[in-house]
């Protein structure tokens, strides 16, 4: 390189080296942690799948169980969740790319659902209880899912954002040319053009709350029977880990695995769709 000596460059070549070697160091430390955590989940969790996990509620200390409870009742409150999550977030992230973009009112708004995606989850917890469980006078699975659409819509909101600010303007301008609104040329073109990413934000979301503990203990607290009533305490896959992994019983904190395993899995499995989806979205 011109004006620049032998030494200089040889010591940008050892401050590079040490950088991406520092890189690498700090990928190995991720990577092993989370192979580490996976390879105990495995070891602990899965000799204990079997059928009864899917058809029996929570047992009795020394009594035989499973977790149905637990499934149908995180199955539920995440559903529900995701559904205020999807409608709330995917307006808002339309309205962020289509029409709030760089103005003021955008910018507080964008401020504001980054503050709320960084928010711990216990406060977002303690926030919903003193919303419905105190006014209502008890904790509820409806309780639980508000609390778990507090956490996912920023994850849905940001990434409609990103995905929508993705396609191209051509397609904005080639509706709009031929006499379509703008709010017309947004749901019947660019959404269907932003499907797949659409869906990748609802999935990442989904993953997002799934295995969320704090804010259900402060909603639906936990039903040790099976219940689908939404409006009564609901037992969830995360409260019921908890609850077993600190008892004295050893079928219990067997179970906690197995609850702890079935989670893992769903949020990997969810990513990695999430993943391929986002793939394909980018992929010209």
């Amino acid at each position: 390189m011109r004006g620049s000596s032998p030494a200089r460059a040889r010591n940008r070549r050892i401050v590079n080296a040490i950088f991406v070697g520092g890189c690498g160091v700090a990928t190995a430390i991720a990577l092993g942690a989370l192979v580490l955590i996976l390879w105990s989940l495995v070891v602990q969790g899965i000799g204990g799948i079997d059928g009864r996990i899917f058809t029996l509620a929570q047992p009795a200390p020394g009594s035989t169980g499973g977790l149905s409870n637990a499934i149908v009742g995180s199955l539920l409150m995440c559903g529900l969740g995701m559904l205020i999550a999807l409608i709330v977030g995917v307006l808002a992230g339309t309205w962020l790319a289509e029409y709030g973009g760089r103005t003021r009112y955008g910018h507080i708004v964008r401020f504001m659902n980054d503050v709320l995606l960084s928010a711990p989850s216990i406060l977002v917890g303690l926030f919903v209880y003193e919303l419905l469980v105190e006014p209502l006078g008890g904790f509820s699975g409806y309780a639980g899912a508000v609390a778990l659409a507090f956490l996912a819509t920023p994850v849905v909101t940001r990434t409609t954002e990103d995905i929508l600010n993705l396609q191209p303007n051509t397609l904005r301008e080639a509706g709009m040319a031929l006499g379509a609104t703008r709010a017309f040329v947004t749901r019947r073109i660019v959404w269907r053009a932003a499907a797949t990413g659409l869906v990748t934000a609802g999935l990442l979301g989904f993953a997002r709350i799934s295995g969320e503990t704090a804010p259900l203990l402060f909603t639906s607290l936990g039903n040790q029977f099976f219940s689908a009533d939404m409006a009564a305490p609901m037992a969830s896959l995360p409260t019921t880990i908890f609850q077993f992994a600190l008892s004295a019983y050893d079928d219990w904190r067997r179970l906690a695995w197995v609850g702890a395993l079935l989670i893992a899995v769903a949020v990997l499995a969810i990513n990695i769709v999430g993943r391929l989806l986002a793939r394909e979205t980018h992929r010209p």
